[in-house]
């Protein structure tokens, strides 16, 4: 298998233009679906409504399937990953996935983020006789903040099996298409909202010149749910104060996800942002494959397998490359965000559940010698003009701190090793997937190649290296 750039044409594509697929897309786009038009896949997947059904074969031989896997308390896990789950269900390379993501800061206004909608309230079902999702993180299940501490907070949807996934071959992951979900309070219909959280693991939280400092503050943002405009605009803000959870913890920062917020405890600042209206630009922060060094590892540093590497640019249109490390990929998704600039800075982006339509291509390892994903030991991303290289201020932490019984805690963030890290990549790039000499690759880099602070908010800082394509010769 090559790594040839797909176009209109190509196989791979084949189903794109797929009257049913699209009209699927497009139906979810106004009402969220529960399904699509098939069967359901038998265990927890099918109880939680995951779906499969085949597309119409386009060449002899061909057996290419579309999934269907909603959110809800069957379909997700909230924090972490692991190579050890059961996957919700068993693809083939070329099959096809709509996906729902929920923001794990959907708790932030009830009224406009969860009300109503049956798939989130099941995740964030919590009171004083149950919790829908006990565990909530990497961490031990009887930490004092909770279960599973919070050392690790995204909500996150899969894992998807890739069948003949193997370690050393990689994982290509197209991402078709994108929405917001929409509201289901019939008080909002037709819009969607996500909130923007300055919070104590943001940059600014130790260096803010106004009183009082130290302050957590959550804006929530509204963005129009059918993508018909491309703009977000501030609704409210408020400052988080310590809440109390329905297990009787005291909360006085925001230090576990999903906490319901006493809406009495708090006071909404409706005077903010007047007239600024912001570019949404809707992708994923958290794609990612299961890393094999641990069996149960946080979701919030980014790594080698990609996890929470927070890059705006993976949207509609672009494409993830993962080295595989374990048995079957165990690709998921999470943190989903209407619009980030870089850097992340204040801590997250505007949070805002989304969906997605993804294709799955594996590459095998013995086809990658002289293709662009030779030698790949980090997330590679590609857009239609550019390659994005990923570094990271520890590239393999699970590795480096092998034995620890938190590594993520262990990290140093430094952008100063983050760069290295994305030059080292970069440079290998280019010498081993273009054949430059390493004089040649360093000079390229230095007058083409664009570096960019990722994230510095995910406690494994990340830049990025952006190539554009139409350097290379024609």
């Amino acid at each position: 298998m090559s790594d040839h750039i797909c176009s209109a044409g190509c196989n791979h594509f084949s189903h794109l233009n797929d009257a049913d697929l699209q009209a699927e897309f497009a139906e979810a786009r106004h009402s969220l679906r529960s399904s699509i038009s098939g069967t359901k896949v038998s265990g927890k997947a099918g109880t939680g409504g995951v779906t499969q059904r085949p597309l119409p074969s386009k060449k002899e031989g061909e057996n290419v399937k579309h999934y269907y896997i909603p959110a809800n308390k069957d379909t997700v896990h909230w924090g972490y990953f692991s190579k050890s789950m059961d996957p919700l269900v068993k693809l083939d390379s070329g099959d096809y996935a709509t996906m729902e993501a929920v923001t794990h800061h959907s708790f932030d206004d009830y009224e406009r983020m969860i009300q109503g909608d049956a798939g989130v309230e099941s995740i964030f079902h919590w009171d004083k006789d149950s919790k829908a999702i006990d565990r909530r993180g990497a961490g031990p299940m009887d930490h004092p903040a909770g279960a599973g501490g919070g050392m690790g907070v995204h909500v996150c949807t899969g894992p998807v099996y890739v069948n003949g996934a193997e370690p050393g071959d990689v994982l290509e992951v197209r991402i078709i298409d994108t929405m917001q979900r929409p509201s289901s309070n019939p008080d909002y219909r037709g819009k969607s909202f996500g909130v923007n959280v300055a919070a104590n693991w943001g940059l600014q939280y130790h260096n803010l010149i106004t009183e009082p400092k130290q302050r957590e503050v959550i804006t929530v943002y509204e963005v129009d749910a059918t993508s018909q405009q491309t703009i977000a605009k501030a609704i409210y803000n408020y400052r988080w104060t310590p809440q109390t959870d329905p297990s009787g913890r005291v909360h006085p920062t925001i230090d576990y996800p999903g906490i319901p917020v006493n809406r009495n405890l708090i006071t909404p600042n409706y005077d903010v942002l007047k007239g600024y209206e912001i570019p949404v630009r809707p992708h994923f922060g958290m794609v990612t494959v299961a890393p094999a060094e641990a069996d149960i590892v946080s979701s919030n540093p980014p790594s080698y397998t990609g996890g929470n590497f927070d890059n705006w640019r993976t949207g509609k249109g672009a494409t993830c490359f993962f080295p595989v490390s374990v048995a079957g990929a165990m690709f998921s998704i999470g943190d989903p965000h209407a619009s980030q600039g870089d850097a992340e800075l204040c801590g997250t982006a505007i949070e805002c559940s989304l969906t997605g339509l993804f294709q799955f291509i594996l590459h095998k390892k013995a086809d990658l010698p002289g293709t662009k994903l030779y030698g790949l030991d980090y997330p590679l991303l590609e857009t239609a003009s550019e390659l994005i290289v990923h570094g990271f201020s520890s590239p393999n932490y699970l590795q480096e701190f092998a034995g620890a019984e938190d590594p993520s805690a262990l990290i140093k963030g430094s952008l100063d090793t983050a760069m290295t890290d994305a030059f080292n990549k970069t440079r290998r790039f280019f010498m081993d997937t273009r054949n430059l000499s390493e004089d040649e690759a360093i000079s390229l880099i230095s007058i083409s190649v664009d570096f960019g602070v990722t994230q510095v908010v995910d406690g494994n800082w990340g830049v990025h290296a952006i190539i554009r394509k139409d350097i290379f010769p024609k």
